[in-house]
């Protein structure tokens, strides 16, 4: 799987419950929430539109960093 980099203009803890409850919906994701810094790091197979879209769906600004490696 390819390690994505998203901001997610999350301010608490609510918002980070947001995005982890559309990522499981998502399914078969494994990822990380960075709450501090609004950056989300998700494992997956899925293309990155989708993931992106699947994060807009909280309402909170949602973009894309690039990948990370997985070293």
């Amino acid at each position: 799987f390819q390690k994505h980099e998203f901001f997610v203009d999350m301010t608490c803890e609510g918002c980070s419950n947001a995005v982890t409850r559309v990522l499981h919906r998502l399914g078969g994701e494994s990822f990380d929430i960075d709450l501090p810094n609004k950056k989300v790091y998700i494992d997956s197979e899925h293309n990155v539109d989708t993931l992106l879209e699947t994060l807009k769906k909280t309402g909170k600004n949602a973009s894309y960093l690039g990948e990370k490696s997985t070293q």
